[in-house]
């Protein structure tokens, strides 16, 4: 389902730069005709600027749309966690207590064994 909404999204905000970028093609293509040099290099300059406050507008949104839906689910920030993990230390400290260790994740796997169950043992 999130997947689904960013695409959507990146697909609506493609739409708009491809729609654009025709319109800057056409902007172009009338310049080459019978204009100077500087015309063309000056349409040219728009162009890439304008290109890059696309891309700029297209990751802000995607960024966006990415921390909503991370939100949507429930999952904590960077900055949240980091928060929690100073008000542990803070909880650990007034109360005396050693750190906590960094613990390692463990990871299990779903792997299932070739053997049987009676040849497992």
């Amino acid at each position: 389902m999130v997947v689904k909404e960013v695409r959507k999204a990146v697909g609506t905000a493609t739409d708009k730069v491809s729609a654009s970028g025709a319109q800057a093609q056409e902007l172009a293509r009338s310049l080459m005709q019978g204009q100077g040099k500087e015309q063309v290099s000056k349409a040219a300059k728009e162009i890439v600027k304008w290109s890059n406050r696309n891309r700029e507008r297209v990751v802000d949104l995607v960024r966006t749309e990415v921390a909503s839906q991370l939100k949507t689910l429930g999952v904590a920030s960077r900055d949240e966690v980091d928060a929690l993990r100073k008000r542990v230390r803070e909880l650990e400290r007034a109360k005396g207590a050693r750190p906590a260790a960094k613990r390692r994740a463990s990871r299990t796997t779903s792997a299932k064994s070739s053997k049987p169950p009676a040849e497992q043992a």
